[in-house]
């Protein structure tokens, strides 16, 4: 997910709880599409355990991931992400420096930055090597809180100044997430929308490319 696309995807954020059942709902989201579908990455995102156990939570989705083709992005660490043979890392704006970790993981690895509403914080980003930079949240979360509200005109910015893709989050649903792509949204980060779907996550990401269908951007 490091150059331009026609089209927009999904960028699949992980909940908390990725144990018992999650690699099946997993496979059930990226297989929505057939072998090659609208997800273009996956985040792996847990809190409050330690490496160790981080690492052998995310080794039956690590897996997955890679059997479709689909990125595997560590949230927040560079350590777990070079343990694992990640992807990509995902960093926050208190989560280490992008040129810091680039070093430690090396030149074909993925990294993102979150830079919430701000136009000075991605190009601060772009210019220290990102490959990507999320804006958001958009619209209210209930997975995350965030007073950054960004307006879709940074998206359309970002699109006219700017080469690396950009990445819409928050509160993004297949009802609200046309306005995002017909800003220039590359990517829609997504959690809830997808694991809480009351259809499940397969309809959910069936629902998502209905949306980038309308606007001529669907992943066929």
């Amino acid at each position: 997910m490091s150059s331009k696309q026609p089209r927009c995807q999904l960028y699949l954020i992980s909940p908390l709880d990725v144990s018992g059942e999650f690699p099946r709902r997993l496979e059930n989201a990226l297989d929505a599409s057939g072998p090659k579908g609208p997800v273009a990455a996956f985040q792996y995102r847990v809190k409050g355990v330690d490496q160790h156990e981080a690492a052998a939570l995310a080794e039956p989705l690590l897996a997955i991931c890679r059997a479709r083709d689909v990125a595997f992005i560590v949230n927040d660490s560079v350590g777990l992400a070079k343990r694992l043979g990640a992807d990509g890392v995902h960093l926050g704006q208190d989560d280490g420096d992008v040129r810091e970790a680039r070093e430690a993981l090396g030149r074909e690895v993925q990294i993102g930055v979150t830079c919430h509403a701000s136009r000075h914080l991605a190009i601060e980003a772009g210019e220290g090597g990102a490959d990507y930079v999320a804006f958001g949240s958009f619209f209210p979360s209930g997975t995350k809180a965030s007073e950054h509200r960004p307006e879709l005109e940074l998206l359309e910015w970002w699109q006219r100044v700017m080469e690396i893709p950009c990445v819409a989050i928050g509160g993004i649903t297949p009802e609200n997430g046309l306005p995002l792509v017909e800003a220039g949204a590359d990517f829609l980060a997504v959690i809830g929308a997808v694991w809480s779907h009351p259809r499940g996550p397969r309809e959910a990401v069936r629902e998502f490319n209905e949306v980038f269908a309308r606007y001529g951007r669907a992943y066929i």
